[in-house]
Order: structure tokens, then C-alpha cells, then sequence
């Protein structure tokens, strides 16, 4: 008779589990949809990441933003209960990363596609770096991040061109180069310059 009541609890168990129900949604704090769309976001993200459409410097931002609603989710569930408020505010914020998302596969061309140009995507990757250490710091504002990560994907995107026929010259890479190392240069002497003489 207990075995028979213990298979019956496990099965019931199963199935409510099967259904989304656990003890935390009883206390009011599951939110599986709003965790579907993260792992979605989270998937595209990656998507655009590997077919060039996203930058790695933009990559970390948009998985920042994410990490920054999940943590918010946490916050709101911390209490035991997740108000309908508080979720909707959490699906507006994911709609809004989302797009962004969508916007930047959607409009951009391919940043990097075959031929070997290595040298220039480590370049690429080294400045996007600077960048971010540059906003950590505090030596960068959110406004000159934004203008130098668009200087970033107008190089990249000259990359993709020169890429279009299978080759690049080497007259191209000479002028990926400079444009690389003039955007590294202004990169480092922003950084240098007092945050104080900024504003």
C-alpha cells in the first residue's frame, strides 16, 4: 500500500512538473516564458555572433543586458512572489533587447566572412576589448563607446566587401590597417584623457 501511494505521489509529481506547476510556482515566482525568451535571445545572440552580424564588442553588451534582466528577475523573486507588474516590466525589457537584437542580424552586412584576414579580426577583437575595458574603467562614456563601436562595424563591414570576390589585396588589408589603427589610436588617447575634461 505505501509503494503503491509513493509511485502514485512520483507520478503526480511528474506530472505537474510536466505541466510547469512546482512549489515555486506556488509561491508565485516561476516565470517560464519569460525564461523561454531569455534563452532565446540568448540563442540568436549567439547566431548572430557566428555568422558576423553581431561584433563581439556588441555581443558582450546584449549578453550585459540580459544578465542585468536576469538579475532583476532575481530581485523580483526574491520576496516569494513575482507580481504581474514585475513580470511585465520584465517582458518589456526583453522585447526591448530582443529587437535590438533582431535589428542588428536584420541590417547589417555579414562583418566577417571566408578568406584569411587574421591579423585584422585580432585587431578587431583587441579594440573591442579596449572598449569595454574603457567603459569599466569609467574613461568612457556610454555615448563614446556607441561612437567608437560604430567606427568598429563601419571597418568591419569594409572587411566583408573586400571579401566579396575571395580575396583581399593587399592594398586592401594596407587600408583595413590604417583605418584599425587610427581607431585603436583614438581608442587609447580617450581612455588617456582625464574623465573630468570630458563634460
Amino acid at each position: 500500500m505505501k509503494s503503491k501511494l509513493f509511485t502514485v505521489s512520483l507520478l503526480a509529481s511528474a506530472l505537474f512538473v510536466g505541466l510547469g506547476f512546482s512549489p515555486v510556482m506556488a509561491q508565485g515566482t516561476n516565470t517560464p516564458r519569460i525564461d523561454q525568451t531569455q534563452q532565446a535571445i540568448s540563442a540568436r545572440i549567439q547566431q548572430g555572433l557566428a555568422s558576423g552580424h553581431i561584433t563581439p564588442s556588441e555581443a558582450r553588451e546584449l549578453y550585459r543586458r540580459d544578465r542585468d534582466i536576469e538579475i532583476r528577475e532575481s530581485r523580483f523573486k526574491s520576496d516569494g512572489t513575482a507580481t504581474a507588474q514585475e513580470r511585465q516590466q520584465l517582458r518589456a525589457d526583453l522585447d526591448r533587447l530582443n529587437a535590438e537584437v533582431e535589428r542588428m542580424i536584420a541590417n547589417r552586412d555579414v562583418v566577417r566572412q571566408s578568406g584569411n584576414t587574421n591579423g585584422i579580426d585580432n585587431r578587431e577583437f583587441n579594440i573591442s576589448q579596449r572598449i569595454d575595458e574603457g567603459v569599466r574603467s569609467g574613461h568612457l562614456s556610454q555615448r563614446e563607446a556607441r561612437s567608437l563601436r560604430s567606427r568598429e562595424r563601419d571597418v568591419a563591414r569594409q572587411e566583408a566587401r573586400f571579401k566579396r570576390d575571395g580575396v583581399v589585396t593587399p592594398q586592401e588589408r594596407r587600408q583595413l590597417r590604417n583605418a584599425l589603427m587610427k581607431l585603436r589610436n583614438d581608442v587609447e588617447r580617450m581612455i588617456r584623457k582625464d574623465p573630468r575634461g570630458r563634460r
